[in-house]
């Protein structure tokens, strides 16, 4: 079967969108339009395609089996398109995007996005800031940034700002991988060793210090404060502390062997991870195709 004529880049866009968000309301506020047209939109490609795309599963759109093969090749498809038309242009000035990445996604997830982005787009530099969480939301709406990728902001921040959904993300306690007391409980190793904590201006701090209350390690005075790799994965190396970290931050020292983690016996030690924009925000050239790449690197890698 030949692609129909009349199949326009503005429906692939919206399918792709939809398939990532699982929401028609999502993706309507994102693209500025009603989501009554969105929902024609995606009408009219299932009709061109003659093929449900999606079902749906109690609020949430789900891809149909022809749904997710359309996806793998649509996804390709609208990158060649849109490196050709970078390509079209070799000697013009490039733009820039400014990126804020929060530390569970700098060590991970961001870098293969990085070099995604850098095949498909080599003309686009990435400007990328780091910092604490407040610190990189008020860069964001001081349009210092066009983009945030971590935790999701707390309530209280979130006005004028947007946040997309990638995954959750636990909080993991760990400690090297040889430690004398990896096999213990954590309520009964936790106040013999020495013990790093997110810092106050870290969106995970909150669920820590959550997590002492309920077992009654409150008054608990932490050693250290950080989320910064170099600085908690060099102590935990070199002593017998333990640290509360995001995951996503050491996920390749637990890989590698190096760190362990230990069983916390909490279910509520996690958080949304996700992208943060401005609502309204100015047209940033290449940051809806760095915001793609993002969601199916998470799709695909996390």
């Amino acid at each position: 079967m030949i692609m129909h004529p009349a199949i326009k880049l503005r429906h692939i866009r919206a399918f792709l969108d939809i398939a990532v968000e699982g929401s028609l309301s999502a993706v309507a506020r994102r693209q500025g339009i009603t989501q009554p047209a969105l929902s024609r939109t995606l009408a009219e490609l299932e009709e061109l395609l003659a093929v449900p795309l999606f079902r749906r599963e109690k609020r949430r759109l789900v891809l149909s089996e022809q749904g997710a093969l359309f996806r793998r090749h649509a996804s390709v498809g609208l990158q060649a398109f849109e490196a050709g038309a970078a390509a079209l242009h070799p000697g013009a000035a490039g733009s820039r995007i400014r990126v804020g990445v929060l530390p569970t996604a700098a060590t991970r997830l961001f870098p293969r996005v990085a070099l995604r982005f850098r095949e498909i787009a080599p003309e686009t530099v990435l400007t990328i800031e780091t910092g604490p969480h407040s610190y990189l939301v008020d860069l964001l709406r001081e349009g210092a940034i066009d983009l945030m990728i971590g935790r999701m902001p707390v309530a209280s921040e979130m006005a004028g700002l947007v946040f997309a959904h990638l995954y959750e993300e636990e909080v993991a306690l760990v400690a090297r991988h040889d430690h004398p007391l990896r096999a213990e409980p954590a309520a009964r190793l936790l106040p013999q060793v020495p013990i790093i904590v997110p810092p106050d201006t870290a969106i995970i701090r909150r669920v820590v210090d959550d997590y002492l209350v309920t077992f009654n390690l409150a008054g608990l005075s932490p050693a250290f404060e950080t989320v910064a790799l170099p600085v908690g994965r060099a102590i935990l190396l070199r002593s017998d502390a333990v640290w509360f970290i995001s995951r996503g931050v050491v996920a390749d020292e637990i890989d590698r062997g190096e760190l362990c983690e230990i069983a916390t016996g909490a279910r509520f030690l996690s958080g949304a991870v996700g992208l943060t924009r401005r609502q309204g925000g100015p047209a940033v050239p290449g940051l809806d195709l760095l915001e793609r790449l993002t969601k199916e690197t998470a799709d695909r890698d996390v």
